[in-house]
Parts: structure tokens; sequence; C-alpha cells
């Protein structure tokens, strides 16, 4: 069975789509699914990541976040022999998540509380990318024009 899809005639077509193909063709790879996650929208802005790390402390657990991406990386100290284990359920093994951010998404905290691991995201769109209104004004005449900061000293002539 074929798993690839061709973006192709998609960028043929649009202008500056790349970073979302490319996203979504590397979404489509398969991971172990360890740890478990969810994700949950709070508000408009708002997210929150929870990742399932039992038998984790919160120090065996490292997140990063750089540019648009989040990793949460989980490594767990030796056992140091503690006893004999009959049959070993909970996965302790190491892991790296990683989660691709949209533009202006950014990390806030994370709280550590029965085996969850929760981290805050929030989108904060800067003063410079948010919509503002233009007042129309009246259109000047052909003849006038802007006086510039050395046309203050001039006479008319």
């Amino acid at each position: 069975m074929r798993t690839a899809f061709d973006f192709t005639p998609y960028c043929r077509s649009t202008v500056g789509f790349d970073r979302l193909f490319n996203l979504l063709e590397t979404g489509l790879r398969e991971d172990d699914g360890y740890p478990p996650f969810d994700i949950v929208k709070e508000g408009e802005d708002s997210y929150r990541i929870t990742l399932a790390v039992a038998g984790f402390a919160p120090s065996d657990i490292e997140i990063v976040a750089q540019q648009n991406q989040l990793t949460v990386t989980g490594k767990r100290a030796d056992d140091d022999g503690q006893g004999d284990y009959l049959h070993r359920g909970i996965a302790t093994r190491a892991f790296e998540r990683r989660f691709q951010l949209a533009d202006f998404i950014e990390a806030g905290d994370a709280g550590f509380e029965n085996g969850l691991l929760s981290i805050a995201l929030k989108r904060v769109v800067p003063e410079a990318m948010k919509p503002r209104k233009i007042e129309i004004g009246g259109a000047p005449a052909a003849n006038d024009r802007l006086e510039g900061p050395n046309d203050e000293g001039r006479e008319a002539a």
C-alpha cells in the first residue's frame, strides 16, 4: 500500500506554503506512540499538552522550546538493582517527543502531577502582525506636496 502523498500539484499553484507541505509530509511518518499525550484547546489562544510519563520524576524530564518546535525528552536514572522484577509493565524507557508549533505559539509553564506532565501553550501575536484599522483621509491635490524637514525655513518664490 502506498503511504506517501504527492503534494507537487499543490506546490505549483501556491506561494509561501512550502513549510506547510513539509509539515504535512513529516507528519505522515509513524511514531511509536510513547509516551501517550493529549492536546487540549483551552481557549481562543491557549492550548495544553499533557503527556503520561508514569515512572519518571520531574528531574528525569527536559523540555526545550526552540523556534517552532517543542521537544520533551525523558531519561530515567538507573534502578540500582532495587529488586527482582517478576513482571515489568510500566514503561520507563527513554523517550523524545517532538511537537511542531504554529507561528507565534509560545511554551509557558509546565507542571507535573500524578504522573502527568502538562505544558501550557499560548498564541502571542506581535503588535506589528495584528490587524489595524486605517482611516481614510481626503485626497491631496496634485500640486500639493508634503513638506520635508528642510522646507520649514524656505520662503515661497
